[in-house]
């Protein structure tokens, strides 16, 4: 057998057996043994690394990478600062734009803004085109009158603001983007979670009516696969309205299904299948994230995005049909509604390993960690939000609540399972970054956000390798560099244990292997 060796490194393996090791083979994309295991096997290509840094490649296990594509070459508004500055930029964009058809942009932050942005300011700069501006939390936008004028009354906002539901009426009145240009989203976005050392990822969500870009977003990633253009392992997660009514025989304990049946777990090792997404509540910067008390300096607890009754329906008929679930709750009263809705979908049909998630988790009172325990939910958080918002987010939940955002070590004292991801393109994706903040918790302006949620850079680094897997069903293959798994790895320019906290986020990731193939062009290890 002729395997490639990686020779003179510091491996960091994640695997507690085995933590650490300098030399590494790789046979058919994988680990064939470290160290004193692969002595003596003939090598048909040695690198020698120099000394630098080898890890698990990073899973982010909440992205979005048709958004991530698509907004990378969209027009954007950001950084929404002032309102004529926008105004400047929505009309280059219609006059650049092909005749016909809406005019999209991304990067409105209403935050932010000197003065309220309206419909009316739109409409003076849109050439009686359809004007989108997407907010950058993916959870609103501000629209002129053109699109106003062709939603319900019930949905139109006078001011163009529209949130959640509202939103996605106006989405659906957008005309979806072709295959071709999703897939080509795909493999652009792929291609810059390779570059920051992400080997594989959980789409959060295909099929969603609130949220989609297209009826054939499963059918891009597909594309993008066939053609050899998926440059890193994807998950994909199902959007629960995805779902449609079936008579299922009475023993199959499900009446909703998704094409044929199909669930958590089918695909291959590049594109398969995940968890069941479910929407329970909106976003923080939003304001729409579902709170049990008002957010500071306001009346609003902002919203659930439906019924709590149909909700809870739609996770337990979800668990009882076999799905692992996300469940997207960001605010605490979602949060409550996610957990009472899990406890009942075990009380309906026990099952084990169910590994449940919670996504976002944003916002956690100490009385629910328990709860998370007790029902063995994952906690699938996102830290570079507090990192980049973290002083927005902390204003407006108060000096009680902010430490208890995005936790961490709160999280693991209770032995609740944590994956870190991104979200992207919400935040920054870089694994690094996020790993900083969960080690420093300090916002970008250095302001501390619950700081005994620190973590250490060990088990940070778990969240984004071991638990991630564990968090997507992929542990046996993925997570850890032991013999038998895939050789996904990434190379750091430096040990993220061993340099100043502050430094995590800036260490150089000099090279990406999935399964011992360094870029799409087949360059091996």
């Amino acid at each position: 057998m002729l395997c490639s060796r990686i020779t003179n490194a510091t491996i960091l393996t994640m695997d507690p057996a085995r933590p650490t090791a300098r030399e590494l083979g790789i046979w058919r994309g994988r680990v064939v043994g470290l160290d004193s295991d692969i002595a003596g096997l003939p090598a048909r290509r040695v690198l020698d690394l120099d000394g630098a840094t080898v890890l698990p490649g990073f899973i982010d296990s909440h992205v979005h990478l048709i958004w991530a594509g698509l907004k990378a070459r969209a027009p954007s508004v950001a950084p929404s600062k002032r309102v004529d500055a926008i105004l400047r930029a929505v009309a280059d964009a219609v006059t650049a734009a092909p005749d016909g058809g809406w005019v999209s942009l991304g990067g409105y932050d209403q935050r932010t803004l000197d003065r309220p942005l309206t419909a009316a300011d739109l409409d003076a700069v849109s050439a009686g085109r359809k004007v989108y501006l997407g907010h950058i939390s993916g959870h609103a936008c501000l629209v002129n009158s053109a699109v106003l004028g062709e939603l319900p009354p019930h949905v139109a906002s006078p001011d163009g603001f529209l949130a959640e539901d509202a939103m996605g009426a106006a989405l659906a009145l957008r005309p979806p983007h072709t295959l071709a240009e999703l897939a080509d989203a795909v493999a652009e976005s792929g291609r810059v979670c390779r570059s920051q050392g992400v080997t594989a990822c959980a789409e959060a969500g295909i099929g969603s009516e609130l949220f989609a870009h297209s009826p054939l977003e499963g059918a891009a990633f597909q594309l993008a696969h066939e053609t050899g253009r998926l440059p890193l392992r994807v998950q994909l997660m199902v959007a629960a309205d995805a779902l449609r009514p079936v008579e299922a025989a009475p023993e199959d304990t499900t009446t909703r299904s998704f094409g044929l049946g199909l669930r958590t777990g089918f695909g291959d090792g590049r594109l398969s299948l995940g968890a069941l997404k479910v929407f329970t509540d909106g976003g923080m910067m939003a304001r729409t994230a579902a709170l049990t008390e008002p957010y500071a300096g306001s009346t609003s607890r902002g919203q659930l995005q439906a019924d709590p009754e149909l909700l809870t329906e739609t996770i337990v008929e979800g668990h009882r049909a076999g799905w692992q679930l996300a469940v997207h709750a960001i605010g605490d009263r979602a949060v409550d509604l996610a957990l009472d809705a899990l406890a009942a979908a075990r009380r309906a049909k026990p099952r084990a390993d169910a590994r449940h998630r919670v996504e976002h988790a944003g916002l956690v009172r100490p009385d629910q960690l328990a709860r998370f325990a007790e029902l063995g939910a994952i906690a699938v958080v996102q830290p570079s939000f507090l990192r980049y918002f973290g002083d927005d987010y902390a204003t407006i939940m108060g000096p009680e609540r902010a430490p208890w955002m995005y936790r961490g070590q709160g999280f693991l004292d209770h032995g609740v399972r944590l994956a870190g991801s991104s979200d992207r393109p919400v935040a920054d994706g870089s694994p690094l970054r996020a790993v900083q903040f969960m080690v420093e918790r300090a916002s970008a302006s250095g302001r501390l956000i619950g700081p005994k949620e620190a973590m250490s850079v060990d088990e940070a680094l778990r969240a984004y390798t071991a638990d991630a897997a564990y968090a997507c069903r992929w542990e046996g293959d993925a997570g850890s560099i032991s013999p038998g798994k895939r050789a996904d790895l990434v190379v750091l320019g430096d040990d993220p244990r061993k340099v100043d906290p502050g430094r995590i986020g800036d260490i150089e990731v000099v090279r990406t292997f999935v399964e011992g193939e360094e870029s799409l062009d087949g360059v091996a290890a």
